[in-house]
């Protein structure tokens, strides 16, 4: 007696069915319950495989009928078959027929689409015109009339033509090349049973406006499928139009990951004194950047907003940082006249000095001057000194006898 007929049930069968009956039963369903015949199956399809791949096996079997599906799910058979997915138990039925059949497909088609820093952000919905290859309704891919194609004489229905050229002696070079006569489709069609529609061609063009719906989060160079949308050939599935979101340069902003990074500039009073900026975000608000008060902003300081960055795919409602990297502008030379320079003074920092400025002795000190560096003339020089200790070590000269 078995606990459970659960998989006995899924493949039609009796407890005490034979090798043969399960196998002649998998082989009936697999072929009706297949993915590439049955879209919508796969579920049955892959609790198919999983009753045929426990109920083939000898010691699996044993298991099953002893302790139910529980008992092979706790690994009761001492490890599985190997098999990754229902396609492999079907391959392997059928000789690989199953993913050769998979793979019978046309070409995919990939579309770049240039999207902004907004899209992404706030979702949005773009149109996008494409022409792709259609099967004529008229003849339905045949070419012509049904019945009236005939084997190519030229090339024996193989589309190819050989030709042999004698080179030179007995060495003979095969050439091939494309039947011209039957383009290469091995069949011919005479011309008064061509389809009037697309001229023996099969195919047609046809132009199509896809909608391509961008999700709130999606990321430079992230793909968008249309499965079955590419060009239709007769004798083959058609193949995925894949579209590929390409950002364009955003002026202010820039995404790193969920946080959107940018730069603010202060004036050397912000950073001191405090400041508020408006910064529109890309979704049109406008956020009020504020410093604390007595709070100083250095060059170079990185501050961040929790929730203002980017949002994230599928979980909308959850955002990164904004991280705002500041730069300080510092005023003009002889911003203030001299005597104000000493007020100045007064508010700012004392300096750092390593003895009183009265007491320092005119004869030990050397006044030196600070002057602005041109570093194109500073990089000349030191590479005029570089060539000179060059050939001072014995570099390669010029020889003369």
């Amino acid at each position: 007696m078995v606990k459970e007929t659960g998989y006995y049930d899924l493949l039609g069968v009796k407890p005490n069915a034979s090798a043969e009956e399960l196998k002649k039963a998998y082989r009936k369903l697999a072929l009706k319950y297949h993915p590439d015949k049955n879209p919508t199956e796969g579920e049955k399809f892959k609790q198919i495989s999983q009753a045929y791949e426990v109920l083939s096996d000898t010691r699996k079997r044993e298991v099953y009928d002893r302790g139910g599906e529980k008992a092979i799910k706790e690994g009761g058979t001492g490890g599985n078959c190997g098999f990754s997915s229902p396609m492999d138990i079907f391959d392997m039925f059928f000789g690989g027929g199953g993913r050769m059949h998979r793979e019978r497909r046309g070409k995919n088609v990939v579309h770049q689409l240039t999207v902004s820093l907004e899209d992404l952000y706030n979702g949005a919905t773009r149109k996008l015109g494409i022409q792709k290859n259609i099967i004529c309704d008229r003849c339905e891919g045949r070419g012509g009339r049904k019945g009236v194609l005939e084997v190519c004489l030229c090339c024996q229905g193989t589309g190819v033509q050989v030709q042999f050229h004698q080179i030179m002696g007995s060495v003979v070079q095969q050439v091939s090349s494309v039947c011209v006569a039957c383009q290469g489709q091995g069949q011919r069609i005479t011309y008064r049973d061509k389809c009037k529609a697309c001229g023996a061609r099969k195919l047609l063009r046809q132009k199509k406006t896809l909608e391509v719906h961008i999700d709130k989060g999606m990321k430079d160079g992230q793909k968008i499928v249309f499965h079955g949308e590419g060009d239709q050939e007769p004798g083959l599935e058609p193949g995925d139009i894949i579209i590929v979101l390409d950002l364009r340069v955003h002026p202010i902003y820039t995404r790193q990951e969920e946080d959107l990074v940018m730069n603010m500039e202060l004036q050397l009073v912000e950073s001191l004194c405090g400041f508020q900026k408006p910064l529109q975000t890309l979704d049109n608000r406008t956020l009020l950047i504020t410093s604390h008060p007595g709070e100083v902003i250095k060059p170079g300081t990185r501050k961040y907003v929790l929730n203002e960055g980017m949002p994230l795919h599928r979980r909308p409602f959850e955002k990164g940082r904004l991280i705002i990297l500041f730069t300080v502008v510092f005023p003009e030379e002889n911003f203030l006249p001299l005597n104000k320079l000493k007020e100045l003074e007064c508010y700012l920092p004392g300096r750092m000095e390593s003895e009183d400025a009265e007491s320092m002795d005119d004869d030990l000190y050397i006044y030196a001057d600070l002057e602005d560096c041109d570093l194109s003339q500073e990089r000349h020089h030191f590479d005029e000194m570089e060539d000179e200790e060059f050939s001072s070590r014995g570099g390669i000269q010029c020889r003369t006898s």
